[in-house]
């Protein structure tokens, strides 16, 4: 049987709704799958599986189809309605459940859709847990699918958001914010509510975007992905900082008073830095993915603290995390773990650490992102018909083998393909602007000649 993974990706199974992999009846024989996945273990005990979901509008209609997958095999599937990816993960850990699932494309636009699995303790599935999934996967014509508006009633659970709303506004002291002004982009997605809770019960004064959500509007030009508007509201309401999330309250993106934006490289200086300075950064270590701008290392290496790289997704960052024993870790993009308040990615967590870090140094977030001096870095994210391998496209490999000749220990170069969506990522950093420029259009046009790209 084959080891490699056929429907899931870096982060779940995702794709455009309706596509063979994403629509009603894939989403039922998924949740028979993972049923007979759990009653397989040999620790097997709670029957119940959490299912939240985000603001898309395909949303209900794939829960309620992978309810009845899971019910088909006996289980017990409760639903958490709109709820963020983290509270997700808290809850199937605090409830001991059986499984936790998100039904979410996360940053995706609103006409895709996901599914992606928690463990017991909160923690992602890992490769091989999803390829056992794959393998209970029942034949297509097992679907058994009630006819529209006659789905299965799964039973709530009262309250989902209020354990976690406590918990996040308890990071900081009571009233912390009063006086401040931040913008707050929710990406018409999951964390309309939490987000705004926990910053307006700490007296923040809030300028509220992609806060309306309808189903089709998630991540739409808002959220972590588009920060034009962040930016700019935050220079127009001279706020002390933006924050925006992706569509499932996973990621973070911020903005600074002078209306520049940090990723998650940033962020997480910010945050390794100050615990290396405050003797708290547990092991010295900061665990980042391979996509990650070298000048962390730097930085970090010189506060006596090191960098540890994993793969690209917040799941292999959370696995060498526990390798390492480290406590901080997360990826360029957003993710951002602070494994001591929450096991997975949580951006109003990695959002409300920084304001920590604020407040204890009494310096404006422009000066603390000076920590980090950036390597010169490009990147590219080509649309592609096919993923064809890496090692069958010559131009493509010879390019990339002549450019790290060029760089040596001055630069990487680094192209892989994304995990979520048909698309061919590529990465360049060196020593000058132009160098790098240089050599990602060699890239580009190596990648144009041996592949069709969209």
């Amino acid at each position: 049987m084959s080891s490699l993974r056929q429907y899931f990706g870096t982060d779940g199974v995702r794709g455009p709704y309706g596509s063979p992999v994403m629509c009603e009846a894939f989403a039922w024989r998924l949740g028979a799958a993972a049923a007979r996945f759990i009653r397989a273990q040999p620790d097997f005990r709670s029957e119940e599986v959490l299912i939240g979901r985000d603001t898309r509008s395909s949303g209900s209609s794939l829960e309620h189809a992978l309810a009845a997958g899971l019910e088909s095999e006996g289980l017990e599937p409760v639903s958490l309605g709109v709820v963020p990816t983290p509270v997700v993960s808290l809850l199937t850990r605090s409830e001991s459940a059986a499984l936790g699932v998100v039904i979410t494309a996360s940053h995706n636009p609103a006409s895709d859709n996901g599914i992606k699995f928690f463990g017991p303790a909160g923690l992602k599935l890992s490769d091989a847990a999803e390829l056992q999934i794959e393998q209970f996967l029942p034949a297509e014509e097992a679907a058994t699918l009630r006819p529209s508006g006659t789905g299965l009633a799964i039973a709530p659970l009262v309250n989902p958001l209020a354990g976690y709303v406590d918990q996040a506004t308890a990071l900081l002291p009571p009233r912390s914010l009063a006086g401040w002004k931040i913008v707050l982009d929710t990406a018409n997605g999951a964390t309309c509510v939490t987000s705004r809770t926990v910053l307006e019960r700490l007296g923040a004064a809030l300028t509220l975007l992609g806060n309306t959500p309808d189903g089709t509007n998630i991540n739409a030009g808002v959220g972590s992905e588009h920060p034009e508007k962040l930016a700019a509201a935050v220079k127009a309401q001279q706020a002390r900082l933006g924050v925006a999330h992706d569509g499932d309250g996973d990621r973070c993106v911020l903005c600074d008073e002078q209306g520049s934006v940090l990723d998650g490289d940033e962020i997480l200086t910010i945050l390794a830095l100050h615990a290396l300075r405050q003797g708290k950064l547990v092991k010295n270590t900061l665990v980042m993915t391979v996509q990650s701008n070298l000048g962390v290392d730097a930085a970090v290496a010189a506060a006596g603290g090191r960098v540890c790289r994993s793969a690209v997704g917040d799941r292999y960052v959370i696995e060498r995390m526990l390798a390492e024993g480290a406590q901080l870790g997360g990826e360029s993009s957003g993710h951002v773990i602070c494994a001591d308040v929450s096991p997975t990615g949580d951006g109003l967590v990695a959002a409300l650490k920084v304001i920590e870090v604020m407040l204890a140094t009494g310096r404006p977030l422009s000066e603390l992102r000076r920590g980090l001096m950036k390597f010169p870095q490009l990147s590219v994210a080509l649309k592609v018909r096919v993923k064809k391998p890496l090692e069958s496209l010559p131009v493509l490999t010879e390019a990339i083998r002549t450019i790290e000749q060029e760089f040596g220990e001055r630069g990487r170069v680094l192209v892989r393909y994304s995990g979520t969506e048909a698309k061919l990522r590529l990465l360049v950093e060196g020593p000058t602007d132009a160098a790098v420029k240089a050599a990602l259009d060699k890239l580009v046009a190596a990648a144009r000649a041996g592949l069709e790209v969209l």
